[in-house]
């Protein structure tokens, strides 16, 4: 502001001018401190009001330092260049022509006030409720200055020239601006107004729209004006085309007109105050991806902030094991004011059994019983005419799962039927959702329980088996540590448990790798020949192959390799040694087929239902249940689809489908 005030001093020094020199020579010093705002300004529009303004002005570090640098250079080099030539017109209005040194100047200037206008743009829009409600008047009396500044910048850009009382717009916008930030600086509230922007581009924004706008009727204006020979009111034309946007900015901007609005069209055109479909569907956009609890209460408080123009809207849950409430989120309490808030175990237990039987939101004002009075301290009343605070319970499955408090609504209107009925709807869903997001928390921690003592099993199991071959070794050691066979049959049982203990390593690691596909155009008969030469050291094994002639197909050769061994390695276990596997190829409906067949062992129904795809799930004594996991993902990876078909003691058939090349 000590800025403004430095350019609005030169400004008046240069009105009192008496001669062209002394105008020049003002003009110029004028363009010096209009160079001072970029700087500082934009350093406040990244800062004001932002809980993450660090971050901010991390990113925009390099920005910042152009700002404070590049405008005063310009201007401090271009001195004499600034202004190259003055006169007055008919209206005698001194007119002065720019140089090339000017021009560069108001450009930047016009950049950083539109950037200005933007970030505050964005705090404005994402802050909700009473944070809202406090920086309100901040951003629109900075947005009455800045819109100013944006309207001079643009008539100098587009005549190219300086109007000496073009400037005197600026002046009195910020003597406008100036005011609404002292009503923001004296309106009720403290300033803890702590927002947190998305770091995102900023789409829809209003100050690009209107500024688009604006320079786009301007220019055509110009442009007719031009063509038709002139006209010498074309400045206020354009001063009143921007007042004309600014207010419908203003207009768009005010939570009370808007709110206004809609009740009109609800009451003069015959439609239900609120369009259901279109609250369920944004209700369901804002919460169908929040799996956790705290990001869905955020997103629920905006979105009632939004929907019921209600500042105030704070979401109590109940800790689980503590029978506490507690904050989990809020469009106008912080954590530390939550913390004074909080109530003892003995209230809590007495709202958890009022508030168990109740379904129906609750006026809290309307009720003087001690648990109203109670649960009110837990909304308390930044508006003295902001109207009546109302309860939602959260109930889902017979169990109170928390309570959603409104208040500090907007123009103090109290909640219609309408109202009511809606937010009842609401506070059903948002229970239910609540209570999924605790049962699946709940089975998931049960399945991470599950998934560690069936690996854990595998583990003692192979270690203990491991541990008691090393322990009996070393007791034999001592007696028989001189004997060259006993040493290397010692060693040779160490190697053999080291190589063990390394494959079950690499086995349990291939759960935690993500699993990599390289797809190329490769021969699917030579993948599965390579393949089966693991299966060449059993020759009491029968193996039939039968490769039909395929087309090309896509896969990861390695990969796809892989599949093949496991299914090898399985049927010739299951044949124990001494048995037949069958392996085909063939081509169906634009699929390529690989059918494994042994006369093993086979499965049964249940194991192959609940059990076969699943890790750390397996038939054989010495496996992990890894292969066949492995082997679906990798199937799957490949836009493939594995098939089964077992029967005890007659063997199993596996069969792999891959969509084969199309031929163009």
């Amino acid at each position: 502001m000590l800025v403004f005030a430095a350019v609005n001093c030169v400004y008046a020094f240069e009105l009192g001018a008496s001669d062209s020199e002394k105008i020049v020579l003002w003009q110029n010093a004028h363009w010096v401190a209009l160079a001072l705002i970029p700087g500082p300004w934009l350093l406040f529009s990244l800062s004001y009001s932002r809980g993450n303004y660090r971050e901010f002005l991390k990113r925009w570090s390099f920005a910042i330092v152009v700002a404070f640098l590049v405008p005063p250079a310009i201007a401090l080099v271009g001195w004499d260049l600034t202004t190259l030539s003055i006169h007055q017109d008919d209206n005698h209005h001194w007119l002065m022509r720019l140089g090339t040194p000017g021009v560069v100047l108001n450009i930047l200037m016009l950049l950083s006030v539109l950037i200005v206008l933007m970030n505050l743009e964005r705090t404005y829009r994402a802050a909700v409720g009473t944070m809202r409600w406090r920086i309100k008047f901040m951003v629109l009396g900075l947005g009455v200055i800045f819109a100013a500044q944006a309207y001079t910048s643009s008539q100098i850009m587009l005549f190219r020239a300086v109007d000496l009382w073009w400037p005197s717009v600026n002046a009195g916008a910020v003597i406008l601006g100036g005011l609404l930030i002292v009503r923001s600086l004296l309106r009720e509230g403290n300033f803890e107004t702590d927002v947190f922007p998305s770091h995102s581009v900023l789409h829809n924004s209003i100050t690009v729209v209107v500024a688009g706008v604006y320079l786009l009727i301007v220019g055509a204006l110009a442009r007719l004006i031009t063509f038709f020979g002139g006209n010498a009111s074309f400045t206020v034309k354009a001063v009143v085309i921007l007042v004309g946007l600014v207010l419908l900015t203003l207009v768009l901007l005010s939570d009370r007109v808007r709110m206004r609005t809609r009740r009109f069209v609800s009451r003069h055109f015959q439609r239900p105050f609120y369009d259901y479909r279109t609250v369920w569907r944004q209700f369901t956009q804002a919460t169908a991806r929040r799996v956790e609890r705290r990001e869905l209460c955020v997103e629920i408080v905006k979105f009632i902030s939004e929907i019921f123009q209600a500042l105030s809207v704070t979401v109590w849950l109940i800790e689980e094991g503590q029978g506490q409430l507690g904050l989990v989120a809020s469009t106008s309490l912080t954590e530390e004011r939550a913390r004074e808030l909080e109530l003892d175990a003995a209230e809590t237990a007495q709202i958890m059994a009022v508030l168990s039987a109740q379904t129906d939101p609750i006026d809290l004002d309307a009720s003087a019983e001690k648990w109203a009075v109670t649960l009110r301290r837990l909304q308390p009343d930044d508006f003295h005419k902001g109207g009546n605070r109302v309860c939602v319970p959260l109930n889902a499955g017979g169990e109170l799962l928390g309570v959603m408090m409104l208040g500090d609504r907007v123009s103090g209107e109290l909640f219609s039927l309408q109202d009511l009925d809606l937010l009842k709807s609401i506070g059903d869903q948002i229970a239910a959702n609540l209570l999924n997001i605790k049962f699946s928390q709940r089975l998931s921690q049960a399945k991470q329980l599950e998934a560690f003592q069936a690996m854990s099993a595998f583990f003692v199991h192979d270690l203990k088996n491991t541990a008691s071959t090393l322990s009996l070794m070393l007791q034999n050691l001592p007696v028989h540590f001189n004997d060259p066979q006993f040493r290397e049959d010692a060693l040779r049982g160490v190697g053999k448990t080291v190589t063990h203990i390394n494959d079950l390593i690499k086995r349990l690691s291939m759960l935690r790798e993500e699993l990599s596909i390289r797809p190329v155009e490769a021969d699917f008969n030579a993948a599965v020949t390579e393949a089966l030469k693991c299966l060449d050291t059993t020759p009491t094994i029968e193996l039939e192959k039968q490769l039909r002639p395929l087309p090309k197909v896509r896969i990861d050769p390695a990969q796809f390799q892989n599949v093949v061994v496991n299914l090898a390695l399985n049927a010739r276990d299951a044949v124990n040694s001494r048995g037949k596997i069958r392996v085909e190829t063939a081509q169906q409906n634009g699929w390529v087929i690989l059918t494994v067949t042994d006369s093993g062992c086979g499965m049964n129904p249940e194991f192959m239902q609940r059990s076969l795809f699943r890790p750390f799930q397996t038939t054989k004594k010495q496996g992990i249940g890894i292969g066949m996991f492995q082997c679906k993902m990798i199937v799957e990876a490949h836009h493939g689809k594995i098939e089964v078909q077992s029967e005890l003691n007659k063997g199993t058939t596996f069969r792999i489908l891959l969509p084969a090349l199309v031929k163009n």
